[in-house]
């Protein structure tokens, strides 16, 4: 069983790693955020840590599987994550979120488990995925164009929904969409459009700028 020092390191680690992750879930106006992230990894680590105490305590004397208390964590987040995703009409939200939800916990087991090598590198290569492999799925979205719309609004409920409807309008497909905050009044809406057949129509700009509370919109 490790000691007082080990436990703080795993635990600390644990904190860590999934705080990583869950500031960019956090950064883009998801769901789940830092906190969540953190709790979720931190749990995972303390069941697994739970788990090893428990195999030291009776082991000859009762018949305990190591792993059983990691593998009702794997499946239990599975609960957790569905509350991350939202349907929207024809779209479904949320399933990035969900998924990096069951790995932090992934991580967190990993963490409990002392398999620290293991831990950091999923860390690093969830990261890769979310920040870096998000600004490239236009290209794998086949020969249509895509095109990303950056909006400066006022922080008022329903802007996104102004948005979205005037977007229908014009038969325009959202792809994804994230949120970072300016400062306390203002928001930045990123949207990445996909499935164009031609270059964005300028009256699609025009018609966003008219929307009350729209400071600014680009095209990147």
């Amino acid at each position: 069983m490790p000691n007082f020092a080990e436990l703080l390191v795993r635990l600390a680690l644990a904190c860590f790693l999934g705080g990583v992750i869950g500031y960019e879930r956090e950064r883009t106006r998801h769901p789940a955020g830092f906190r969540t992230h953190i709790l979720v990894c931190v749990g995972a680590a303390l069941v697994m840590l739970c788990n090893i105490y428990i195999f030291e305590q009776y082991k000859g004397h009762a018949n305990i599987d190591p792993g059983r208390f990691g593998a009702q964590v794997i499946s239990g987040i599975g609960f957790l994550g569905a509350g991350t995703i939202l349907k929207e009409g024809v779209n479904v939200k949320g399933l990035t979120t969900a998924a990096s939800l069951w790995t932090v916990a992934c991580i967190g087991i990993a963490v409990g488990l002392g398999f620290y090598s293991g831990s950091i590198l999923t860390t690093v290569l969830v990261i890769i995925t979310l920040v870096v492999l998000s600004k490239t799925e236009g290209i794998m979205s086949g020969s249509s164009k895509s095109a990303t719309l950056k909006i400066r609004s006022e922080d008022k409920p329903g802007q996104i929904g102004k948005i979205g409807t005037q977007l229908g309008l014009f038969n325009l497909n959202i792809s994804d969409i994230s949120i970072e905050l300016e400062d306390e009044n203002t928001i930045i809406i990123n949207m990445r459009i996909n499935k164009l057949k031609k270059n964005l129509d300028p009256k699609v700009i025009e018609c966003l700028t008219d929307i009350e509370g729209i400071l600014e919109v680009e095209v990147c």
